[in-house]
């Protein structure tokens, strides 16, 4: 797995747009747009994604002078897309009891076989898969981001981290009665 790398373009557009200049900022935020769609999908389904996406950039828009490391944009983003996102969520009373419990999960290994792309492109419409594991399903493969970075885009352990993980994988391949690890 590699690391989002920020380009020089993007550290330069948040510099501008942290300095006040309009069309750096628009810049910044049309460039992120189909990224932080795309995760939105994941998390809160294709209908309700650019609702919370204009939230998201309204608060990248807000908070975006206090971001200390133009280079850390990208997961900054991320971690507002998900709080955002789980809110969302919670308030649509779409998030599932069993999803805020992580403590009988912790032992669970986790593995690694990645879903295919069109599987995460479905994942908010697969049932019994909880907001907090399609967002480390969705950072893992689709963002492609390693299980430390997860962990620290959505403020949580790694060892929870590795747990919502190896239960997505789980509750993926019993929703769509696959078995031997195959995704």
């Amino acid at each position: 797995m590699h690391e989002h790398l920020p380009d020089r373009q993007e550290v330069l557009w948040v510099l501008r747009a942290q300095a006040g200049d309009r069309q750096a900022l628009e810049r910044l935020l049309a460039s992120a747009l189909p990224g932080l769609r795309r995760y939105l999908r994941t998390l809160v389904g294709a209908v309700e994604a650019d609702d919370v996406a204009q939230e998201v950039l309204v608060q990248v828009y807000r908070k975006l002078g206090g971001l200390e490391v133009p280079e850390a944009f990208h997961g900054w983003m991320l971690r507002i897309a998900s709080r955002a996102a789980f809110r969302h969520l919670k308030r649509r009373r779409r998030w599932p009891e069993h999803a805020r419990d992580d403590a009988a999960l912790a032992a669970l290994p986790a593995q690694e076989t990645p879903p295919s792309a069109e599987l995460l492109a479905r994942l908010a419409t697969i049932e019994g898969v909880s907001p907090a594991s399609r967002a480390v399903l969705a950072l893992h493969f689709q963002e492609q981001l390693s299980l430390p970075a997860v962990a620290a885009v959505l403020s949580i352990p790694l060892g929870t981290v590795k747990s919502r993980l190896a239960y997505g994988l789980a509750a993926l391949r019993t929703r769509l009665g696959i078995t031997g690890g195959q995704t």
